[in-house]
């Protein structure tokens, strides 16, 4: 039975895991990813990348329909064929080669299997074929084996095939019709590819579309998903899935049943922690892992866990974040130097509090950063909200005829300075790293009227925000 020692043993080989283990190797550590699946994992093929392969095509198409000039260009529909084929390149058809490569370049040790904690520091590893490779780690094991779709307990569901992510992500074609529990990101993008694609989609969103997001953005994007052909059904959730000749049928309360080739079950996310050995260490199986600022598991010397298994941020950029604090923490104590674990220092993860940014890829899109107006009062914060039509914007004209859409800015009122900024609209992505400097920076609204909006952009929002805010005066 093979037996290796590394400095640093990370199960789990997906972008996140990636990350710590170059940012340790960085730091003159050894470091070894244990990988079940793809190297690379979710986001690299059945999450971020695939996802917004499939979306982008339709994105463009509809960007150049609404400027006259490329909008009578437009002749023909979307190749919906050639946009599987695009997808499938971004995945490079689900082979891991070149990220292989990358580890094996970057100096990063790989065992491919299923790997389990044993004890302290110590990692056993089951391959494919039956063979066990025991590891053992000098100074740290690090969790990073992301989250899986979270199947709700409804009568039937287990009984019927069914989509998650993964199916939507990696399928080769569309369905005549698509069902969609769940009104959160993922059931909104891809409920915008499909539909984008020709297939009848029908969303069953419980508690409302993004909830947890800006009012303006559930607003907004349901008026999208409507203009797209989606049913979007809020308030509602079905009592029993049941298979028919067709594929499914969903069951509601008031008798009627919404029928669909494909069921695609978008309810939220559940760690991968039930079979990695939690129990030998005294931590209960399936559960989220409790990390401090540093990423360290709580109660523990020489755990630490990162990306979506800690439960504070669920975002690929966020747990590349939390991976370069992790792998740069795990070195400085390997080696005695000073630990920088302040707020906003560099061996800690505070963004993941107030500042984190995203975007759904809907239509139109929401980009938001930092704290909704809701969570700011809930934290106890004295805000004003300031909104503003995207549309009133000069560089919006431009952008697109007939541009509409909204910006929310928050305002701190005790100390003059932005805790979250939302955006929905058409492109709106691209607004977004301004606002996450400003709220990260806490830069005083004295200063920002200082950031000069170049004319005719879109940004010309951030002066528009800060005259209807007001300039106060001296």
């Amino acid at each position: 039975m093979p037996e290796s020692e590394y400095d640093v043993i990370v199960i789990g080989g997906g972008a996140v895991a990636e990350n710590v283990a170059d940012r340790a190797v960085q730091g003159g550590l050894t470091a070894v990813l244990v990988e079940s699946e793809l190297v690379g994992g979710e986001c690299s093929y059945w999450a971020c990348m695939p996802s917004k392969a499939l979306l982008r095509s339709g994105m463009a198409l509809r960007a150049a329909r609404r400027v006259g000039g490329s909008r009578e260009a437009v002749t023909g529909d979307l190749d919906v064929a050639a946009v599987f084929a695009r997808r499938n390149s971004f995945v490079h058809d689900w082979d891991d080669s070149s990220q292989v490569e990358w580890v094996d370049g970057a100096g990063i040790a790989l065992v491919r299997g299923h790997g389990r904690l044993t004890g302290e520091k110590r990692v056993e590893v089951t391959a494919e074929d039956g063979t066990i490779t025991r590891l053992t780690a000098r100074h740290a094991v690090v969790v990073s084996v992301g989250s899986d779709a979270a199947v709700p307990d409804l009568e039937g569901i287990h009984d019927v095939p069914i989509w998650t992510s993964r199916e939507a992500t990696s399928a080769q074609e569309a369905p005549a019709s698509l069902a969609i529990l769940g009104g959160g990101v993922v059931a909104v993008e891809m409920a915008t590819a499909y539909a984008t694609f020709g297939t009848t989609v029908t969303i069953l969103a419980r508690s409302g579309l993004l909830s947890g997001q800006e009012d303006i953005a559930a607003e907004l994007v349901g008026e999208g998903l409507n203009e797209l052909g989606v049913d979007v059904r809020t308030g509602t959730s079905p009592t029993r899935v049941r298979a028919t000749d067709r594929g499914v049928a969903l069951e509601l309360p008031d008798g009627s049943a919404v029928e669909a080739e494909k069921l695609l079950v978008a309810t939220g996310r559940r760690p991968r922690t039930s079979d990695i050995g939690l129990d030998a260490v005294g931590l209960e199986p399936g559960s989220w892992l409790d990390v401090d600022d540093t990423l360290r598991v709580e109660g523990f010397d020489w755990l630490y866990a990162t990306g979506d298994v800690n439960h504070r941020a669920l975002l690929t950029h966020q747990g590349k974040y939390q991976a370069r604090a992790c792998g740069d923490v795990i070195a400085a104590r390997a080696s005695g130097r000073r630990v920088d674990d302040a707020a906003w220092g560099a061996h800690v993860a505070t963004a993941d509090v107030a500042a984190v940014p995203q975007v759904t890829f809907s239509e139109p899109e929401v980009a938001s950063v930092g704290l909704t107006s809701q969570a700011a009062r809930d934290a106890g914060y004295d805000i004003r909200v300031v909104d503003y039509e995207l549309g009133w914007v000069a560089g919006a004209g431009l952008q697109a005829d007939d541009y509409s859409g909204k910006a929310r800015m928050v305002v701190d009122e005790r100390r003059k300075v932005v805790l979250g900024v939302t955006f929905v609209g058409p492109d709106v992505a691209e607004l977004l790293h301004a606002a996450t400097i400003a709220v990260v920076g806490e830069v005083p609204l004295d200063r920002l009227w200082h950031a000069v909006p170049a004319y005719p952009t879109v940004n010309e929002i951030w002066l528009r925000l800060l005259e209807t805010y007001g300039r106060p005066t001296p």
